[in-house]
């Protein structure tokens, strides 16, 4: 997980709350070096919104408004950012796939208006 610069310093449990009611989008290929980094060469495959809040404890999935969503491109998810709720501010950006990733999702590719599950998601655990 790289967490933007501006929440860097922040304990575990506060990056958890930064996510309440914000966006979590998974992109194809082409994952910036930094959250601060602008995503210039990669779709946009899906997008998840947290609940608020969007953990209630130590869960591995994340409350969401709706799980499953359906795609809205066609790829194979490289990299998901998470985003604060005005849909601007990157928070973190995540690896996905189905290897050793931070984030699994239902399926390897996704084609649009197919659903796609959030399955997993690995961040910091509370000190």
């Amino acid at each position: 997980m790289n967490i933007a610069n501006a929440f860097a310093n922040r304990k575990p449990e506060e990056i958890k709350a930064l996510l309440d009611g914000g966006q979590l989008v998974i992109y194809s290929v082409a994952r910036p070096a930094s959250a601060d980094d602008p995503v210039e060469r990669s779709g946009v495959l899906a997008t998840f919104t947290f609940a608020s809040p969007a953990f209630n404890g130590s869960e591995t999935v994340p409350l969401l408004e709706s799980n499953p969503v359906k795609a809205t491109g066609v790829g194979t998810p490289g990299f998901a950012r998470a985003y604060k709720p005005d849909g601007v501010t990157p928070i973190a950006d995540f690896s996905v796939g189905p290897g050793n990733c931070e984030i699994k999702l239902s399926e390897v590719s996704t084609t649009p208006d197919y659903p796609i599950s959030l399955k997993q998601i690995t961040l910091p655990v509370s000190e």
